[in-house]
């Protein structure tokens, strides 16, 4: 079949992967410059695969996404062409001695809605000495063994390096689609089926509706903002998250001596760049439990828009000819690969 993609994001890079892989022909049509221009939020993501820490703002749906697209990731991550950093060595819930309370409802919350076996498991500061000798500081720590994490600007550029014979058309931002579709500026390109995973670029040409509506075409961006911090005397084998009353801070290891920092979310559009506020209270936090962070050197910061819907959860919509997929929020790594599986699967796609 001839498929168009409109989106190089994520979800378009394992798109036309999965397809080209099947032996479909897909193009791929982008606003950005190339494949390494820095647009989607992709790009932007710490890339940690976290199922059960998710169910602080997710549904039992997302954590069941989130553990296929972990067996999914084990099998696509080995079969590209390129590199790409993958681990499945869990994952850390860490909190400080005076925000034991706040700690322990998202502990509590997070029992009541994951499966038993994927529950937060208590693990003495003994243990977690072992597991994680530069963390310092923090007095309570879980671990969630079934967790995992790899770096996502590894793979999108290895998703993109390993889709053989697709048509990548950068520069060429789609207007409006239809079904069998694509409008740019170069003319109509038709093909057997349309997919729109823009992700925000979706709302662009939405029809006006109620703007409590469910719908792919309404959505809005939640900003993130990361760190890298270089740091080649600190160890970090796996992705913790502070516990703290008003925001998630994570660090995420990568390779090259790199750990990435961030917040979950804030709800602002605004693209500029990092705040004095955020860079203050996310990297104070994150030398609170590794104290030898304090000689790393800020050597990146990045803010993006994840898109969300009003339900703050995912949605696949299918009509004759074209299908959307949008409303990923923070779930983005965690979730597409099962998802990008179901579409394919309701359409009846070979892949």
């Amino acid at each position: 079949m001839k498929i168009g993609i409109a989106g190089a994001g994520l979800l378009g890079r394992l798109l036309a992967y999965l397809l080209s892989r099947q032996g479909h022909e897909a193009s791929v049509f982008d606003p950005v410059g190339g494949p390494d221009a820095r647009g989607a939020a992709g790009w932007t993501a710490a890339g940690m695969l976290s199922p059960t820490a998710e169910l602080e703002s997710a549904d039992i749906n997302v954590f069941n996404h989130g553990l296929r697209s972990i067996e999914l990731w084990a099998e696509i991550i080995p079969a590209l062409s390129c590199h790409a950093s993958f681990d499945r060595a869990g994952s850390l819930l860490l909190a400080h001695r005076h925000d034991a309370g706040s700690a322990q409802r998202m502990i509590s919350l997070l029992n009541e809605k994951a499966p038993e076996e994927h529950r937060p498991q208590p693990l003495p500061l003994a243990q977690l000495a072992q597991l994680e000798p530069d963390i310092q500081g923090p007095s309570h720590a879980w671990l969630l063994p079934h967790e995992g994490h790899l770096n996502t600007v590894e793979a999108m550029e290895a998703l993109y390096a390993s889709a053989n014979g697709v048509h990548w058309h950068w520069g060429c931002a789609v207007s409006s689609l239809s079904a069998h579709t694509l409008h740019t500026i170069d003319g109509d390109h038709r093909f057997d089926w349309v997919f729109d995973v823009r992700g925000l670029g979706e709302r662009e040409n939405a029809p006006s509706g109620p703007a409590n509506a469910v719908s792919c075409r309404n959505v809005r961006g939640v900003r993130g903002e990361i760190f890298w911090l270089h740091a080649p005397a600190v160890q970090l084998n796996r992705p913790i998250r502070l516990l703290h009353p008003r925001h998630r801070v994570y660090l995420v290891p990568r390779s090259n001596h790199l750990i990435v920092v961030g917040a979950s979310e804030i709800e602002s559009e605004d693209r500029s760049p990092v705040s004095l506020r955020s860079t203050v209270e996310l990297l104070a936090a994150a030398h609170s439990v590794m104290p030898a962070l304090a000689e790393a050197r800020v050597v990146h910061s990045e803010t993006n828009l994840r898109p969300a819907l009003i339900d703050n959860l995912p949605r696949i919509e299918h009509e004759n000819g074209l299908t959307r997929i949008n409303g990923l929020f923070r779930h983005g790594w965690l979730i597409a690969p099962s998802l990008v599986d179901q579409a394919l699967s309701e359409l009846k796609f070979e892949c």
